[in-house]
């Protein structure tokens, strides 16, 4: 057994004794191939940094000459300015010297001016003094004369050259202004209702307000938030007022309450079906009026957008004139009057008719209505000719064509006849204390009325303070004061008396 143990003992010892030398071997072999393996990276990082070099020396050899090119370019570059601006400051010194010459050329010529104005000075007041002594009149006191003189003399010959080319303007214009007004007016007319911003709608009993009302009032809060119109409803017996500045929207909440009673089933849902079916109504209208007015007029092939605009014109109103009907009746006068004149007739038509197209958007579009009117129909690719009759049917721009002038004439005829509209009677007053207040006050004036509904102003002047021909001046001078200060439609008659009474008795 102890031999056994020792055989164990001394074969372990002899294995460990190899492995030992088979490990020192293989250790010996690693490091030698380590030291190769070091030597070899050793000479690639020799042979990677003389490459890296050469090639960075390539490339600063290479920026080296491109910035020496670069620099030698502005250098070539700078020394060309220098020379330009050389040339220039030469050019500049010529220059100076030539305008140095003209100043002093310039200061001898003053000089002698200055001279020559002190000798006509002199020469002058020799003269006055000259003219004083013979006249026996002061400078002063001869100024006064003259200038006297000379503006009676004006005044006089301005007043009878008025008179006279009044008189003969009206000898030419009169009669046949007359005729073509008088056969226009003939051939047309149109029905008017009264300007208002509201409606009314009638109910069958006074009960039926407070089923407009509704439970905590909701019935009223979806009939005024769909169709933005107020609703009053006050103690006015079996009526709802309508209020509210946009025509169109006014008309839908007044057919959508009138379906309403009608239906007699008032609940929101019920509210917002028969708004729908009103809004369709009257665009459905709308667009019907727009184009039987067009075949009323016989205007032609124009958009369909202008079309639905003209049709929202029937529900706007102009101191109580329809402006459909007035547009309808400025296109027919156009038409007239562009017949007599030798004008085109179809486009005085066209231009008539949407001369107020603008009122259809005023609610929409910020601005003047002759303005608007002007962009829409540019914008819906209208003439050159319409678009100017529409801006200078007010006077915003002066007419320049002939259809332009008879839009004009036609809008302030159909405007002005009798009848066509109306004013409230604050404004009527204000109007008439307005033209009375204008004629009293130029110097001479005795009284003015006002008559003919502020149509017509008799003013009586007094005899000793305005001669006769200058009654004609006093007139035109009211009349540039009525135009700048007032406005009004059609036009204003100034009538100035001047009387001269005799009296005496017979005993």
């Amino acid at each position: 057994m102890i031999l056994v143990a020792l055989a164990a003992f001394v074969a372990f010892r002899l294995g460990v004794s190899y492995r030992k030398k088979i490990a020192e071997a293989e250790y010996g072999s690693a490091e030698a191939e380590a030291k190769e393996i070091v030597e070899r990276a050793k000479k690639d990082a020799e042979n990677k940094k003389r490459e890296i070099l050469l090639e960075a020396k390539e490339e600063n050899h290479k920026q080296r000459q491109e910035l020496e090119k670069e620099i030698k370019e502005r250098r070539n570059e700078i020394t060309r300015q220098e020379r330009r601006i050389q040339q220039k400051e030469e050019t500049l010194d010529k220059k100076n010297e030539a305008i140095e010459k003209k100043d002093e050329s310039l200061n001898l010529k003053e000089k002698e001016l200055d001279a020559a104005k002190i000798e006509i000075e002199e020469i002058k007041q020799k003269e006055l003094e000259v003219l004083q002594k013979i006249s026996g009149l002061s400078v002063e006191d001869a100024k006064q004369f003259l200038l006297k003189s000379l503006e009676s003399e004006v005044r006089h010959e301005a007043a009878m050259m008025v008179k006279d080319i009044e008189t003969q303007a009206k000898e030419e214009a009169d009669k046949k202004a007359k005729d073509i007004i008088a056969g226009a007016i003939q051939k047309c007319a149109a029905d008017h209702v009264a300007e208002t911003t509201v409606s009314v709608v009638n109910l069958p009993s006074d009960e039926m307000k407070g089923r407009i009302i509704g439970r905590e009032g909701r019935n009223i809060r979806t009939l005024e938030t769909l169709t933005g119109i107020d609703l009053i409803i006050d103690d006015t017996p079996e009526a709802v007022i309508l209020s509210g500045f946009d025509p169109v929207r006014r008309e839908i909440a007044r057919v959508s309450l009138e379906k309403l009673i009608v239906d007699g089933r008032i609940h929101p849902a019920r509210i917002e079906e028969m708004y729908e079916k009103a809004k369709k109504e009257v665009e459905t209208e709308i667009k019907q009026e727009g184009e039987n007015a067009t075949f009323e007029t016989g205007v032609h092939g124009l958009h369909p957008e202008i079309i639905k605009l003209l049709g929202k014109l029937k529900f706007r109103t102009s101191y109580g004139q329809n402006v459909l009907k007035h547009s309808i009746e400025v296109s027919h006068l156009s038409g007239l009057i562009a017949g007599e004149l030798g004008a085109d007739i179809t486009l005085a038509k066209r231009a008539g008719l949407l001369h107020d197209l603008g009122k259809a958007a005023d609610h929409e579009m910020e601005g003047s209505h002759v303005m608007i009117g002007a962009e829409l129909a540019k914008k819906y690719k209208e003439g050159k000719e319409v678009i100017h009759a529409i801006m200078a049917h007010h006077g915003d721009v002066e007419a320049t064509t002939l259809v332009a002038a008879i839009v004009q004439a036609a809008d302030a005829i159909s405007a002005a006849r009798p009848g066509a509209r109306r004013e409230n009677i604050e404004n009527y007053i204000k109007r008439l204390e307005k033209l009375e207040e204008i004629a009293n006050s130029f110097e001479g004036v005795e009284k003015s009325f006002a008559i003919q509904a502020g149509r017509e102003i008799r003013i009586m002047v007094r005899p000793e303070d305005i001669k006769d021909e200058g009654i004609t001046m006093i007139a035109r001078d009211i009349v540039k004061k009525i135009e700048s200060e007032m406005e009004y439609p059609g036009q204003i008659k100034v009538n100035v008396i001047r009387e001269t009474r005799a009296i005496d008795y017979a005993k």
